[in-house]
């Protein structure tokens, strides 16, 4: 019975393994880093998912716990070094997630460094289309607060970009 259970969970972490990828980029600056908080995001998944209850869908489940785990990764890390390009600059973080290019991308997730954890994890839920009421209910914050912080975090992560001065 436990292989069956271990098989059942190594199979959805694979089906889901893009949000460990998101997460761990959005929250780890330095690739050892990402590895690290990848297999604490495993780690933390595997311990509680004999809580897991298939009331929600398990990405939503493995969201919240991946969040939940780089949040308290970021905390205990605060001290580590940052290495950041110097130069970004974009006018929304949707022109340059949609964009698609890899080189925009990586500098948005360089500008993503910079926010604070809840900021990070507020633009993630963001990016991943979950509503107001969706991402509240991940955080365990109202929906109102979610939207104050959300924009908050968009113009804030606008101005840090903004600052560099220089264009794609």
């Amino acid at each position: 019975m436990d292989n069956d259970k271990e098989s059942v969970f190594l199979k959805l972490v694979h089906q889901h393994k893009g949000i460990l990828h998101k997460v761990s980029k959005m929250y780890a600056d330095l690739p050892e880093n990402r590895e690290d908080l990848q297999q604490e995001i495993i780690i933390q998944l595997w311990k509680s998912f004999s809580l897991f209850e298939s009331k929600s869908e398990f990405s939503t489940w493995m969201y919240r716990v991946a969040i939940n785990t780089a949040i308290t990764y970021f905390r205990k890390e605060k001290k580590r070094t940052r290495t950041f390009a110097p130069e970004l600059s974009t006018d929304t973080a949707d022109e340059i997630y949609d964009a698609g290019r890899d080189e925009q991308l990586e500098i948005f997730y360089q500008a993503i460094q910079l926010l604070g954890p809840i900021e990070k994890a507020l633009m993630f839920y963001y990016m991943e289309g979950l509503s107001h009421k969706e991402t509240a209910l991940q955080l365990g914050i109202s929906e109102i607060n979610v939207r104050v912080k959300l924009s908050r975090t968009k113009e804030k992560l606008q101005n840090l970009i903004k600052k560099q001065s220089h264009g794609f």
